[in-house]
């Protein structure tokens, strides 16, 4: 069998390396495609390096542009290395431009998709990454969800064949990981950190960066936060706010830490150890709830709304006065804080790459793995 992974950025490579790390137990060696959608590579050698993934077969150096450009190239350099290679499945994870463009362009050359984390859903079809994930997810023969909300998503959408709950491979990548990060990253020293003692914040959402009136409120919570806070800044987060002229002011926040884009251990480790984490990311509202530290999302949905019912996340949005009541309750209500830190980890119990491989080698044992001419509902 030879499986083809396709990605272009960090989430990506994370959520994937389980998976790949299996097949290679198994003895098979995956085709690895890196389409390199995050326009500052750097940012995504350091997690191949950290992961021991360094074999990528392909880097087509896509880069930044709109969402039809990057998407478009992605795509037409997805299909020249799969017409060459001949994988038998291709995996994507997720919900990326690159995801949307691996699916496509494999699904149209009659090679299977199998999309790993499938059925989110977060019901806003202004964010592209919604888009994204509802066109991968119809393009693909094998959907490997996460949930059984997920699950139910795809149902009531018709699709019914080839869905699969396996957990979500992020519990495999962080507890994997995170005693390795805890072993080898200083990030703490480096940083004057204290456990728990401090915030870490990541926005980087088109949704949250790129409107001036949003990014201005996202410095008003910034600026009204009680304790020490960390912010591993995106490089787009930072051109914006020197864009609509917040840079300075975001500089003059004594208590907050701006720190470049971090490698998967050091963000890790201080993912871990923080006190509360305030986030508009989606694989960092899965990781903070598996790592037992409450969450504070940053935006008005989720497609991982199992975090919100198990109690380990709360959305907030960009209101400031939401924002801030439940930060200063979760420092100041001990009974508040435990309960949200001690929420049920809904995404499975770290198996779930083996699971994803084991499947994906008996479909293919039957001869099974392939593009059907229909789907039936």
């Amino acid at each position: 069998m030879k499986p083809a992974f396709v990605f272009g950025t960090r989430p990506e490579i994370i959520k994937l390396a389980p998976v790949i790390r299996e097949f290679e137990k198994r003895g098979i060696k995956p085709l690895l495609i890196h389409t390199g959608q995050h326009y500052d590579y750097e940012m995504s050698r350091i997690f191949l390096e950290e992961l021991e993934l360094n074999s990528i077969d392909y880097h087509l150096e896509v880069g930044s542009g709109t969402q039809a450009e990057q998407t478009g190239i992605a795509m037409i350099k997805i299909e020249k290395v799969l017409m060459k290679e001949k994988p038998d499945v291709t995996l994507v994870q997720g919900d990326t431009n690159t995801v949307l463009a691996g699916a496509l362009a494999s699904v149209k050359l009659k090679i299977p998709v199998a999309h790993v984390e499938a059925g989110l859903r977060s019901f806003d079809r202004t964010m592209p990454e919604e888009i994204n994930r509802i066109l991968a997810d119809h393009a693909s023969e094998v959907l490997f969800a996460p949930t059984e909300e997920a699950k139910k998503n795809l149902e009531n959408e018709g699709i019914r064949e080839g869905v699969y709950v396996v957990g979500n491979t992020i519990v495999d990548a962080v507890l994997q990981n995170s005693e390795i990060a805890e072993r080898k990253s200083d990030v703490l020293d480096r940083f004057n950190l204290t456990p728990k003692e401090y915030i870490l914040i990541t926005a980087h959402r088109a949704e949250n960066t790129d409107s001036k009136e949003n990014l201005k409120k996202l410095v008003e919570i910034l600026e009204a936060l009680p304790i020490k806070a960390v912010y591993p800044m995106h490089p787009r987060t930072r051109n914006r706010l020197k864009e609509f002229g917040l840079w300075e002011r975001v500089k003059k926040i004594e208590n907050l830490i701006i720190t470049q884009p971090l490698g998967y251990l050091d963000f890790l480790k201080l993912q871990k150890n923080a006190k509360i984490v305030m986030t508009d990311s989606g694989g960092v509202q899965e990781e903070s709830i598996i790592l037992n530290v409450p969450c504070l999302t940053l935006r008005y949905n989720t497609e991982r709304p199992e975090t919100v019912k198990a109690g380990g996340n709360i959305l907030v949005g960009l209101e400031k006065d939401r924002a801030l009541y439940y930060v200063n309750k979760l420092l100041n209500n001990k009974e508040f804080y435990e309960k949200m830190a001690s929420a049920e980890n809904p995404f499975g119990d770290g198996k779930a790459g083996e699971r994803i491989v084991k499947i994906l080698l008996e479909l293919y044992e039957r001869g099974e793995l392939k593009v059907r001419s229909s789907r039936f509902i």
